[in-house]
């Protein structure tokens, strides 16, 4: 009785206060200038092969979300330096990580509205080249945010991700910024 206390309080009641704040980026933000611009519906090939301009994009759009998170950061980037040393996490640690930067999601999910606004990209497309560029520096594709509502739907997340290779062009296209994309890699852990 005390141990389910105990659970209820420390780990079921904060999951579900994060799971219930856990909404995507709004559909219309305002932009910097004011002029009600939000972000771009998919066009085109959402899915298109990498391009120098869609990594320069991202690269942006991706400043502006780490800056946004702030301080939480340091515990995405602790759980992801785990899964880069071959441990997987489990529901604890992932729920755990979720509860700590709950209150930070907010803030950079709507950094990242406004970044893919002011760059013209669609929220789609900034999933696709976050693929890619994960590709390009071998490393697994995991969102926590897909995590989250698996949770929500009361379905045990997939946190098993195989490494796919880049292609010779989307290493190339990434060598540039390669330092700061592997360091800030652990912000696709929450869908940013």
């Amino acid at each position: 009785m005390l141990l389910g206390g105990l659970a209820w309080f420390f780990v079921i009641q904060p999951a579900r206060a994060f799971l219930a704040g856990w909404q995507a980026p709004p559909a219309q933000t305002q932009s910097q200038g004011g002029s009600g611009a939000g972000v771009p519906a998919p066009s085109g090939k959402v899915n298109a092969a990498l391009t120098q301009q869609d990594v320069r994009r991202f690269v942006r759009v991706r400043r502006d979300v780490r800056q946004a998170l702030g301080s939480s950061f340091t515990g995405v980037q602790q759980v992801w330096t785990d899964i880069q040393g071959g441990q997987n996490p489990n529901v604890l640690q992932v729920m755990t990580v979720l509860r700590d930067v709950g209150g930070s999601v907010n803030a950079a999910r709507q950094a990242q509205a406004q970044g893919l606004a002011r760059e013209g990209m669609s929220a789609e497309r900034y999933a696709a080249v976050r693929a890619g560029v994960n590709r390009a520096l071998g490393l697994p594709n995991i969102d926590f945010a897909q995590a989250a509502r698996a949770l929500q739907s009361g379905q045990v997340p997939d946190l098993n991700r195989d490494v796919q290779t880049g292609t010779a062009q989307e290493r190339a296209l990434v060598q540039p910024f390669q330092q700061e994309l592997t360091e800030t890699v652990a912000l696709g852990l929450l869908g940013l």
